[in-house]
């Protein structure tokens, strides 16, 4: 399990899947193959895979305790949702719970979750299945995510032509927390606490949030999909083809990749490759990843 200490609080990583998943040349419209030969010494075989020129994502939570609060970062597909469109993702079993529970917190101890937007892989563990009903897996916990994308996704919801909206997600993930009184909808920036505050990155999806965390000094950026995988770290021009508005896309991740650089906050991604974090450092105009080889 990743573990990493930043000041006084411990952040794990826990894992949902981690496959070649995206077929690299549908998920980057940019994608160009000499980039395999370019960075093989890093991209192999971590994050990419050669024989079946795939990308290998990782799908995980970060579960951040601090101050004696258990946050939870992002909470991936989920068991038993149902997702045709995405098969390596459709009614899932996973031990996700389990591994939670290895990692000392088990669903009622969690204070706080977070989501970066609403997208089906971020959403998915916020609701199980009980009796054939979805209810809230944190059920003493305040559910954390931007009115920008609520507001967005209950338009489209409520649509007929474009609902239901991510794929059911929303339905199945993000309505019952809402319904059980248990959302916490921020609007633009907003300080949570000593350590958290989130701030709009729009773009990928209209209300993706940046969660910047600090403590001791040390600091720390939750990115969400702001970058899916570390190419994107070399190529900040590079949107996925999940990214909702190209512009503010590309403008949110050069920013979020700058922050970084010039605060040393280290970046916390929930899809990049072993060893799943980096620190980011210039280099001319661009930048690299700097990761830690003791992951």
């Amino acid at each position: 399990m990743t573990e990493v200490k930043l000041g006084a609080a411990t952040v794990q990583r826990i894992e949902e899947s981690y496959e070649p998943n995206f077929d690299a040349k549908m998920f980057f419209p940019d994608w160009q193959p000499g980039v395999v030969q370019e960075h093989r010494d890093w991209l192999l075989p971590n994050h990419y895979d050669e024989r079946s020129g795939s990308l290998k994502l990782s799908v995980h939570s970060w579960l951040l305790t601090v101050g004696g609060k258990r946050i939870l970062i992002d909470t991936c597909v989920g068991n038993h949702k149902s997702r045709p469109h995405r098969p390596k993702w459709h009614l899932m079993e996973t031990p996700y719970l389990a591994r939670l529970k290895a990692a000392g917190v088990e669903p009622d101890q969690v204070d706080m979750v977070m989501c970066t937007h609403l997208h089906v892989d971020h959403v998915g563990w916020n609701t199980r299945l009980e009796n054939g009903k979805w209810v809230p897996t944190f059920r003493n916990a305040k559910y954390v995510f931007s009115r920008a994308d609520y507001d967005h996704y209950l338009k489209v919801d409520t649509d007929p032509k474009t609902a239901p909206a991510n794929a059911g997600s929303f339905r199945d993930s993000v309505l019952p927390v809402v319904e059980a009184g248990l959302s916490q909808l921020v609007d633009g920036a907003a300080q949570l606490n000593e350590n958290l505050k989130v701030e709009p990155a729009p773009g990928h999806t209209p209300g993706t949030i940046a969660i910047k965390f600090e403590s001791r000094g040390e600091k720390a950026l939750f990115c969400g999909d702001i970058l899916h995988h570390a190419l994107q770290v070399y190529h900040p021009e590079w949107n996925s083809f999940a990214c909702a508005e190209a512009t503010g896309a590309r403008k949110s991740r050069r920013e979020a990749l700058e922050h970084c650089a010039g605060s040393n906050a280290r970046l916390m991604p929930c899809h990049f490759g072993a060893p799943f974090t980096c620190h980011i450092d210039h280099k001319g105009s661009g930048f690299v990843p700097r990761f830690d080889a003791s992951f």
